[in-house]
């Protein structure tokens, strides 16, 4: 039988195993209980109650290894939510009802939980507010890491402006990301360059407004694992990939591969505070160096991705994120 507080709740999706499975063997080897829950399944597969009295406040969780109790979880890991997947015989018009109240249900019992001392990675609210993308920009230059010149816009007039600013180096991708999970099985929308052909083609603004930024010179690029004040670095060339050398996503497997890398200790202080300041205590950051050995700052993703990185270079990123999962409350 568990000692109090000795349950981890670690929040995912049914198709996301490799990070999870890490972070839960670490955890059991520091004599904690990691609980996975799948977050589609609420509410067909597990039941969630928030209870709350004059004289009585609780989170119950049951599933079918058991019922769970706020006291009884230390902390949460909010690795990924999906919305709720529901009986398919259900009219369009009560399916978003349901997906509606099971997302707010599952709100409250996260801040019931919080409210009863458990520790969150990241804090409630923290991962919303921190992909607010110019806000993150504007943080980053102001902590005096160098930014891309950049403009989030539906203004026709403005995406020409910059092309003309940048001399037609350019490219475009989305605000929020589409990918959620290394197994690649949900839409993605990567980064593209925009030429003097697209410019008569930006009609679909109407309908959603992206990101225009400056086209950095590559060396080779990094994906930065944040975990607290330590930084673990993979660096990835993918020059030699036609389709990747704008996104390296899209190259092929045998076209580059991911190696250690190195993030300079002024940019890496600069960037610890940067994720400091958006209230994360784990974030996924990502630079270009420049042939000249320049670091320039794209953005931090508070649910990145780092799987790749511990798989393929060892990077200890499940057991930094174990280390804080495990702290013991006060």
């Amino acid at each position: 039988m568990s000692s109090p507080r000795d349950n981890v709740l670690l929040l995912t999706h049914g198709a996301d195993h490799y990070t999870v499975d890490r972070v839960a063997g670490e955890l059991s080897r520091r004599g904690l209980r990691p609980l996975r829950i799948d977050t589609e399944g609420f509410p067909a597969g597990w039941e969630l109650s928030s209870v709350l009295g004059p004289e009585r406040e609780d989170v119950l969780l049951r599933t079918s290894a058991g019922v769970l109790h706020a006291r009884e979880v230390r902390s949460v890991w909010l690795r990924r939510r999906m919305p709720a997947r529901l009986d398919a015989s259900l009219e369009p018009v009560w399916r978003e009802s349901c997906v509606r109240e099971s997302w707010a249900a599952l709100d409250g019992a996260l801040d019931g939980l919080a409210a009863a001392g458990c520790r969150f990675i990241n804090p409630l609210g923290s991962d919303v507010a921190a992909e607010n993308k110019p806000r993150q920009l504007r943080l980053a230059r102001a902590l005096g890491l160098e930014i891309p010149r950049t403009v989030v816009t539906n203004d026709e007039a403005q995406v020409r402006a910059l092309f003309d600013e940048v001399r037609g180096r350019m490219v475009a991708k989305m605000l929020t990301p589409l990918s959620q999970s290394m197994d690649g099985r949900r839409p993605f929308v990567y980064t593209s360059a925009i030429g003097p052909e697209h410019l008569g083609q930006l009609d679909g603004l109407r309908h959603a407004p992206m990101v225009f930024q400056e086209r950095v010179d590559k060396a080779h690029e990094l994906r930065v694992a944040v975990v607290g004040g330590r930084c673990f670095v993979g660096a990835i060339d993918a020059s030699r990939s036609v389709a990747g050398q704008v996104d390296w996503r899209r190259s092929r497997a045998d076209e580059c591969q991911w190696t250690h890398g190195e993030l300079p200790g002024s940019v890496a202080g600069r960037l610890v505070r940067l994720v400091a300041a958006l209230g994360l205590v784990y974030g996924a950051a990502d630079f270009i160096v420049t042939p000249e050995g320049r670091h320039v700052f794209l953005e931090v993703n508070p649910g990145g991705e780092w799987g790749m990185l511990e798989r393929e270079l060892g990077l200890p990123i499940a057991e930094a994120l174990a280390d804080a999962l495990a702290v013991p409350l006060p």
